[in-house]
């Protein structure tokens, strides 16, 4: 059980997940003080299938070691797609968060669905092991002084020299195996090193490799034993319903299951289970940077001797591909496959939802609104600028209660002569529908032609149907709505009005101090409650808009930056400008350079050195 924030707070058991569940939620249950908080506390619920109660309980066990949960008590005192990096590249390797996999001598380990486990799994990682944090380019040529990660035993210190290579390196190893799953593996080299430490009296570092031990014991008893060898092996089962497919992976490592993640895939009903599973095998371990030595599949591959073949190039050595029939690996996959099946239903609940929201939220703005008809598709527009400099437009749509982003649009505004925000709105506004009207009546030129022919015309039928692809802006939203209240609505309708679809396209503001939403001709704003789906629906697009308005602001304002008096001279093209910032060292000095230094430049023109003179006095000199 979650909160609010996502964070575990329970962990339980049931034979019947059902009947425990809604006990905590039953009017005449027993209750208590901790039972009263922690259903008040209850935010979210997940939950793995087992294959029998023993599991169940070890697996119960397991969690709650893992998390902590505030609400346990039994034991509780016992403890989708970054990638870990090692950069075995560089003489002292360093272990980064990366979402792309390049061929340049790393290690990759992932990938990871869950980005804030991922983070807290490397925050734990650097505390187990003092990797270095710094991007200093430890080459051995030149010593750094040391950081304070060094002195609180963070770092080895390979800036200052405190370390070799060589010792740096086999605590890299180390990590590589833990990042491998294979905490019990790095144990006794740890145990051996801290005897070896107590031997030679140094008791400091004998209590630190201690402390590395009784770390990673912890770690390796949460994790739960699901065969009875050492097998290193993936799971992948799928579940589908409809064209959705949801395909679950079980990472097990030493005979131990380390981990689990779940795709989804888009599919046709038609489509076998052979192609689903050959789809997603080829898809999923094309960007996965390990592949283990066997691949255990709740349905065969097609070709699976080519697919064997370039698994193990991948590996490096034999890979299998098993499709079991009985035993550990087929209740593995049985498993595998019936955590696929809850998550598929889960999602599709969520879906069923969400749709249910969007449905009646829409059904509501047309009622609360008074529209002829519901608004399947919402444009909604905002302005952004500074002072009236880099003034934008955005233009978002919503379609059905989801955002469209293949039409959404952004316009730099050409006003000029200050900031003034309702002329900017109308100008966006006046410049969408003006452009609509005109792909309009050029789609009714065409058909008028078509129709105006005594036969077929298989040119100008083609001519249409490139210009209905292209006509983006031809078709008209059901509502209209704009960022801002009456001032900015206002300006919007008398831009309607000026092309004379003001009767056509209804329009609202929404004003974000108190979220309220006016309607021209109506003296008082609509406020709706703040829990409606209808006025999430409308914040949602509206922040979008938002969004999108101030990406484009801020580029322009990027750009604008980056320019310098240089841009505008005639001859000063970037190599020159290159050229000359890098000869005197800076934009400024370019400007402060006398005619005769200008002169000096290797390679520069006498005009243009003139016009540069010129040009850096005249931008400079006050108007």
């Amino acid at each position: 059980m979650k909160n609010a924030a996502g964070e575990v707070i329970y962990v339980g058991k049931a034979s019947s997940l059902r009947s425990r569940v809604r006990s905590y939620f039953q009017a005449g249950r027993a209750s208590s003080p901790r039972l009263e908080a922690l259903v008040a506390d209850i935010a979210d619920l997940e939950y793995i299938v087992t294959a029998s109660e023993i599991e169940a309980l070890v697996l119960e066990s397991n969690l709650i070691k893992r998390y902590r949960p505030w609400y346990n008590v039994k034991l509780r005192d016992d403890k989708a797609y970054p990638y870990l990096k090692v950069t075995l590249d560089e003489p002292f390797p360093r272990v980064l968060v990366v979402r792309r996999i390049k061929d340049d001598g790393a290690r990759y380990f992932g990938p990871y669905t869950n980005s804030t486990a991922l983070r807290e799994t490397l925050r734990f990682l650097r505390k187990l092991f003092p990797i270095r944090t710094c991007d200093l380019p430890l080459d051995g040529k030149r010593q750094y002084r040391l950081c304070l990660q060094y002195y609180i035993g963070r770092c080895l210190g390979p800036c200052a020299m405190r370390t070799t290579i060589e010792a740096y390196r086999q605590m890299i190893d180390q990590v590589c195996l833990f990042l491998e799953g294979r905490q019990d593996r790095i144990i006794p080299a740890l145990e051996a090193r801290m005897r070896q430490a107590a031997e030679r009296l140094e008791f400091e570092q004998a209590a630190r490799l201690r402390d590395q031990i009784r770390a990673l014991e912890k770690v390796v008893e949460h994790q739960k034993v699901v065969t009875a060898g050492e097998d290193d092996q993936d799971v992948t089962a799928f579940a589908r319903f409809g064209d959705t497919v949801c395909a679950q992976v079980f990472y097990v490592r030493g005979g131990k299951l380390i981990g689990r993640d779940h795709f989804i895939l888009e599919t046709t009903e038609s489509t076998s289970d052979t192609e689903v599973m050959s789809s997603f095998v080829q898809q999923f371990y094309d960007k996965t940077p390990s592949v283990p030595p066997s691949v255990t599949l709740q349905h065969p591959v097609d070709e699976p001797e080519l697919i064997e073949r370039w698994l193990s190039e991948r590996r490096g050595s034999r890979v299998r591909l098993v499709v079991p029939k009985r035993g550990d690996r087929r209740r593995l996959v049985e498993m595998a496959a019936e955590n696929a099946a809850l998550v598929l239903q889960e999602l599709r609940s969520q879906a069923d939802r969400r749709a249910a929201e969007k449905e009646r939220a829409l059904a509501t703005l047309q009622d609360v609104l008074g529209l002829d008809r519901v608004p399947r598709r919402i444009e909604a527009f905002d302005i952004s600028n500074i002072q009236g400099t880099d003034a934008v437009a955005s233009m978002v749509v919503m379609e059905d209660g989801e955002p469209n982003k293949a039409d959404y649009r952004r316009f730099k505004i050409r006003l000029t002569g200050g900031p003034n925000d309702f002329a900017m709105m109308k100008e966006a506004v006046r410049r969408r529908f003006a452009r609509g009207l005109e792909e309009r009546e050029a789609l009714e030129a065409l058909r008028r032609r078509i129709e105006a022919r005594d036969g077929a015309d298989p040119e100008l039928e083609a001519r249409l149907r490139k210009a209905e692809a292209e006509a983006k802006f031809a078709r008209l939203p059901d509502l209209l709505l704009i960022d801002g209240g009456k001032g900015q609505l206002g300006a919007a309708r008398e831009a309607l009005r000026e092309l004379g679809l003001d009767e056509e396209i209804p329009a609202i503001g929404l004003a974000k101090r108190l979220e309220q939403i006016f309607v021209e001709d109506e003296p008082d704003p609509i406020e709706l409650p703040r829990d409606s789906y209808a006025l999430h629906l409308l914040q949602r697009i509206r922040d979008e808009a938002h969004r999108f308005a101030l990406g484009y602001h801020r580029q322009l304002r990027e750009r604008r930056a980056v320019r310098s008096t240089l841009d505008e001279i005639p001859g000063v093209g970037p190599k020159r400008k290159k050229q000359l910032i890098e000869h005197f060292g800076s934009v400024k000095r370019v400007r402060e350079a006398t005619l005769e230094e200008l002169l000096a430049v290797p390679g520069l023109p006498r005009a243009v050195a003139e016009r540069v003179y010129q040009g850096v006095r005249s931008a400079a000199r006050p108007e």
